[in-house]
């Protein structure tokens, strides 16, 4: 089952290790999507319904939600507060850009640590990114990229996380809005971001892979993940900053899975409690009124191919100036309250 993948070798090594302990005994270090307990499968879910015992991931306490719940209480908004504790409450991930990489990569990792819990960190640098729309940016070329990421790798050290790598960076390849000059660059930085990152001992890597929605047939990016270096990771991710349903990334991944040999998946489930927005519409990937949040963070997700269930986008954070919203990743007191209304429970 495990091959030669050296992703999944560190799976196993990793729950025996003493550093791994802890994530061992709540799902096998980050879970291994075995079946057992409350099964998480479905379009959404809830603290009622879903366990959290297998989730080892860390609550960061300072996060814009946790401030903006306490600034709440203090203004005597004590409802509106107690919905947004559904998000100040639990494990997001840290995105980590090009300013400061390294050591918020050192800081996130070591109060995690303290904690005795897994950070889930995103790497989102990759040159040409978000092909000039409300993402744009990254690193000014290949060389300033390695040279991220080999920071990111030292701050990160010999501490525990789960790292999601460069959201949107594959598919925008396979949809043709990355230049085709650009490819070869990108799945050979991607490949290095693998290898640099998962030769770290106490660290899972998941390259991302879209959505249900976004390319229709899942053999089209087995070719491009391959390129990237999969075999050297952990898995893909799914549905990253998307409100599509799990139970449509869980069939999406298993097809994709089927074409690399078995690999694991995780899915973001931060904003899919309601699923996608119904109909034809422009940009409705960006800000969609009327979503809710999904399934918490957990590792118990009842299916053998889905590592975790996470909530990669960082509910309350906006997808760009669209719909009224602020830039991209700034942070939309009103939406997350939204979301969190409409929680799936």
């Amino acid at each position: 089952m495990f091959g030669t993948n050296t992703g999944r070798l560190r799976r196993a090594a990793c729950a025996v290790s003493a550093a791994g302990l802890l994530s061992a005994a709540l799902g096998g270090c980050f879970g291994t999507g075995k079946p057992g307990g409350s099964q998480g499968k479905g379009d959404g879910g809830s603290p009622e319904t879903v366990s959290t015992a297998g989730a080892p991931f860390w609550v960061n306490p300072d996060t814009p939600a946790a401030r903006q719940t306490a600034q709440w209480r203090k203004n005597g908004r004590e409802g509106d507060a107690e919905l947004l504790e559904r998000i100040a409450g639990r494990p997001v991930a840290e995105w980590i850009g090009q300013d400061d990489a390294g050591q918020r990569a050192r800081r996130y990792t070591e109060a995690a640590a303290r904690d005795g819990r897994v950070p889930v960190l995103v790497l989102y640098n990759i040159p040409h990114r978000d092909c000039g729309q409300y993402s744009q940016g990254g690193a000014a070329d290949g060389a300033a990229y390695r040279a991220w990421v080999d920071e990111v790798a030292a701050g990160i050290g010999d501490r525990e996380a789960l790292v999601v790598l460069e959201p949107d960076a594959l598919t925008h390849i396979v949809d043709g809005c990355t230049p085709a000059e650009f490819h070869d660059e990108r799945y050979a930085l991607l490949t290095h971001a693998v290898d640099t990152v998962g030769a770290l001992p106490r660290v899972r890597v998941y390259l991302d892979a879209g959505n249900a929605g976004w390319v229709g047939d899942p053999a089209r990016l087995a070719g491009p993940l391959r390129a990237a270096g999969i075999a050297g990771a952990d898995g893909f991710a799914l549905n990253t900053s998307n409100f599509y349903t799990t139970a449509a990334n869980t069939a999406y991944g298993r097809k994709l899975s089927a074409r690399l040999g078995g690999e694991h998946f995780v899915i973001d489930t931060s904003r899919n409690g309601r699923g996608p927005l119904d109909g034809a519409h422009d940009e409705a990937w960006c800000n969609p009124p009327g979503r809710g949040l999904g399934t918490p963070p957990t590792t118990d997700t009842g299916d053998e191919l889905v590592d975790a269930y996470l909530w990669i986008k960082r509910p309350g954070d906006s997808d760009g100036t669209c719909k009224g919203g602020p830039q991209a990743g700034d942070w939309w007191p009103e939406y997350a309250l939204g979301l969190a209304r409409r929680a799936a429970s």
